[in-house]
């Protein structure tokens, strides 16, 4: 039986690559990924977090979730650029709608990340590295950013080779390279090791990846209890996990997002899915399809998934229906776990609305409220994010929000 072999395609730096693009391509005469820069919100607001930086920001100390202020006290010159996430989006769409030329087995595991499987296609593709390297090197040229490509027998090992050395590099790692290049590295690098985990292994002398993989079950489990298996197959490079891609019947539209930080504040979280419903009923509208089934995805600090869905009584593609949903779910189905991705899908997709109207509705009431939306959409996409938001909707998005992308 042939080994698997998994493509993970990691956009290098997104958020900032993408907004250097869009202010190059208005005419910005500099290229933020070559200053000391980052993206964040208003540094006055309690939100304003470092959600990217450029490599020369980063030589001065600055990390990704820290606040604007302690970025600026580290380098009083770094240049704060604020995030645009409907120019991200269509980025990211351009990015994802690439890969699938290669192969129907893609998995969009976040809007900067996706992974490819190509087992069994040698008859196709004679050289794998050479591939990635043809990947990476069309993705340069035709959208402007640079990627990181890691091969790999597992989808483990292939997010870990692309974490490897940055940026625009092809990386592999191999079943008979685990023990070379991976367990040499500090037990953090190990995906899927959070924060706290790391803490308390380096508190067991565990210091290496290698050191983790070669420790006795017993005595992890005695620490770890469930999460001792994964750990040690982890750090031996052991998964099992399956690109499971989405068919091309289009029967759901979805999002998620890796967050920078892990949350635990429920303002924060109905912010981003208002982000993400914004956009994912947006892409709806402009594919002229309704959703029959509303769904919150999530996955906290400790990796584990869940997720809620709710069938709706009619279709639907207006963004509030759909937000209130979201938030139904939300207020529902969170354990109050700290959460590091979440995510909106809308499912069962279909081309009429078919909606049970009252007999005291009338036809136009809808025909308007369509119009509205229309130009809602125009209006945000012409200025990026959310600049318009309906009054209705104003108070149930979160306290923190600052209606400004």
């Amino acid at each position: 039986m042939n080994k698997r072999i998994i493509f993970h395609v990691d956009v290098n730096n997104a958020f900032l690559s993408w907004s250097a693009i869009l202010l190059l391509k208005e005419g910005y005469k500099i290229d933020i990924r070559k200053i000391p820069s980052v993206i964040g919100g208003d540094e006055k607001k309690r939100a304003g977090i470092v959600l990217a930086k450029s490599p020369i920001a980063k030589k001065y100390g600055i990390v990704t979730a820290e606040t604007l202020y302690a970025a600026r006290r580290k380098c009083p010159s770094v240049k704060v650029y604020p995030p645009n996430y409907s120019w991200y989006y269509q980025e990211s769409k351009k990015f994802h709608d690439y890969l699938k030329q290669y192969t129907p087995n893609t998995l969009k595991y976040s809007v900067d990340e996706a992974f490819l499987d190509f087992t069994g296609t040698n008859y196709i593709y004679k050289d794998y590295i050479k591939l990635a390297h043809q990947i990476k090197d069309e993705i340069k040229e035709k959208f402007g950013f640079t990627v990181n490509v890691g091969i790999a027998n597992n989808m483990l090992c292939a997010k870990m080779a692309s974490d490897f050395q940055k940026p625009d590099k092809v990386h592999t790692l191999f079943d008979e390279e685990v023990k070379t290049k991976m367990w040499p590295l500090p037990i953090e690098d190990l995906f899927m090791v959070g924060k706290q985990t790391s803490k308390k292994l380096r508190e067991l002398d565990i210091n290496t990846i290698g050191d983790l993989a070669n420790k006795d079950i017993e005595f992890l489990t005695r620490y770890f209890k469930n999460q001792a298996i994964q750990l040690k197959n982890s750090a031996n490079g052991i998964d099992e996990s399956k690109v499971e891609y989405q068919e091309s019947k289009n029967q759901s539209i979805s999002i998620t997002e890796t967050l920078p930080k892990d949350i635990i504040d429920i303002e924060e979280l109905k912010e981003i899915l208002f982000r993400q419903t914004s956009e994912v009923s947006r892409e709806l509208r402009n594919k002229e399809k309704y959703c029959n089934v509303v769904a919150i995805i999530y996955k906290n600090s400790h990796f584990e998934s869940y997720s809620r869905q709710i069938k709706l009584d009619n279709p639907t593609d207006k963004t509030e229906v759909i937000y209130d949903t979201i938030l139904q779910l939300l207020e529902n189905s969170w354990k109050n776990d700290p959460i590091r991705l979440i995510g909106v899908r809308l499912g069962d997709l279909c081309n009429d609305r078919k909606t049970q109207m009252s007999i005291f509705d009338e036809v136009e009431e809808v025909d308007e409220d369509d119009t509205f939306q229309k130009k809602l959409d125009e209006i945000n996409h012409k200025f990026g994010g959310n600049s318009v938001i309906p009054a209705s909707m104003v108070n149930k998005i979160g306290k923190k929000h600052d209606f400004k992308d």
